[in-house]
């Protein structure tokens, strides 16, 4: 298990990959598209990692000051660990499928 300044880190990490997402976005004028494209699905799912770390982050808090029930906060703390993990399997798959692409002959 992650300790608090860790998670705190990533979760700011997690931040800061969001608005540089957003100005990338932008950057790039608007291209016409048939669906949503990678980086909007890959943006979406990094906030909903980053939305799971902040309600896990105030549901701790919520229990420091006596407002919450200890199952709720290990319920909220878990699901955040799923999706951080989930997020990090992605990475490597999608690393690891990059490097078998740069391997390949041409």
């Amino acid at each position: 298990m992650a300790t608090p300044t860790v998670a705190a880190n990533a979760y700011a990490s997690l931040a800061r990959m969001m608005e540089r997402g957003g100005a990338e976005k932008a950057s790039l004028g608007g291209q016409a598209a048939a669906g949503p494209s990678f980086s909007a699905l890959l943006k979406d799912s990094v906030g909903s990692v980053l939305e799971a770390g902040k309600k896990s982050d105030a549901q701790t808090m919520a229990m420091a000051s006596g407002k919450a029930n200890v199952m709720d906060v290990v319920t909220a703390v878990a699901d955040t660990d799923v999706a951080v993990s989930t997020l990090v399997s992605v990475r490597d798959r999608v690393i690891q499928a990059y490097e078998d692409i740069m391997k390949m002959p041409i």
